[in-house]
């Protein structure tokens, strides 16, 4: 049965066309994609994320917990409200799922998992529980709403709707969170621009979202997200990594550590069977549009796209590939579209970051 947000109601009064994204019906736009993602780009506009899910892992051993679970460090969560980027592993050293992790207080900690794979996530969490018997609770926070508001107006119109909050957000530093009355500030964000992700109780949710629109921001549906993250160069669950892929082939080396005397699911996997392949950004340079799956030809070898689409920012077509690991930033490589050889040039996977071209 497809599940619907506290906002479901909302998007269909604005008029929004709704799809099935991962078993939650949701907005992919409200009219036109173009226009929401350069709302973002150069003003402001919000989502309504709340099919993803918050976790809150607390106990004394929450912390051992999370050690044990994520391929990242939470020994390096040091300041209350600092945020991780992870993601969970399984034996083989596949990707479960990618999550931000907050640090709350000593033993409390919130998790947001992605919305298709939810139930999987707590179920895997649950298993790994019963099997290092652990004084911690994972409770599913399904009672709260999550709005997420992007562009680099988004942090004043926040405080304009919302002005108690200033005080406590205005000099928040990037991947950090803070607690204002019944929200959950953070400076975390899917886009590439500066912003909030505000998670509240769900019945409070239609109310701060209609005074939101009062105050002029528009809101934004999954299409534009899509584009949007993929300028950014961020990775999106089930298409640039899963449970067969190795977070060392898609680009997030950075969120793994190897390094540290900790045991991690999945890390002697990763030990035994180092990176493969290289996580770069594509721009097309011929007329077409990289889409996933797409072949890439290189002097190296073959890869594969895993995320592509046209860019409203470049007003290229940019995709996201694994390639060989010899491939080099400046190559210019062939795709596969529809049997035709197209050149593209091989740069780093960040294409707009902060409203500005990075290639």
């Amino acid at each position: 049965m497809t599940q619907k947000t506290v906002l479901n109601e909302t998007h269909r009064r604005l008029g929004a066309r709704m799809v099935d994204f991962g078993g939650w019906d949701m907005p992919l736009h409200y009219g036109s994609q173009i226009e929401e993602h350069h709302a973002v780009r150069r003003d402001c506009g919000m989502f309504d994320v709340s099919h993803m899910c918050a976790v809150d892992i607390a106990g004394a051993d929450a912390k051992a917990f999370l050690l044990r679970l994520i391929a990242n460090n939470v020994d390096k969560l040091k300041e209350p409200g600092k945020a991780l980027y992870s993601a969970m592993l399984n034996e083989s050293g596949g990707v479960v799922d990618d999550l931000i992790v907050y640090f709350v207080a000593d033993g409390q900690y919130r998790m947001v998992i992605n919305a298709g794979t939810a139930e999987k996530d707590l179920a895997w969490m649950a298993a790994r529980l019963a099997d290092w018997q652990l004084d911690v609770a994972v409770v599913a926070r399904r009672d709260l709403a999550i709005i997420a508001l992007q562009g680099p107006n988004a942090k004043a119109r926040v405080w304009q709707v919302r002005p108690d909050a200033r005080a406590a957000t205005e000099a928040l530093k990037p991947f950090y969170s803070v607690s204002v009355g019944d929200c959950f500030i953070a400076t975390t964000g899917y886009t590439g621009e500066t912003g909030f992700e505000i998670t509240l109780p769900a019945s409070q949710a239609e109310t701060f979202w209609q005074q939101l629109l009062d105050a002029g921001v528009a809101p934004i549906g999954l299409g534009a997200r899509d584009t949007l993250r993929l300028e950014a160069g961020m990775n999106l669950y089930g298409q640039d990594m899963d449970e067969s892929v190795s977070p060392l082939d898609a680009g997030l080396a950075w969120t793994v550590d190897l390094d540290s005397p900790r045991d991690f699911v999945g890390k002697p996997a990763l030990l035994a069977q180092p990176q493969q392949k290289q996580f770069l950004g594509l721009v097309l340079l011929d007329k077409g549009v990289l889409r996933a799956h797409q072949k890439v030809v290189t002097a190296q070898g073959d890869g594969e796209i895993t995320s592509g689409s046209f860019s409203p920012s470049l007003q290229q077509s940019v995709a996201l590939a694994r390639l060989p690991l010899a491939t080099a930033i400046g190559d210019t490589v062939q795709v596969d579209i529809r049997g035709k050889l197209l050149a593209a040039k091989v740069v780093k996977p960040c294409f707009v970051r902060n409203g500005k071209a990075l290639v």
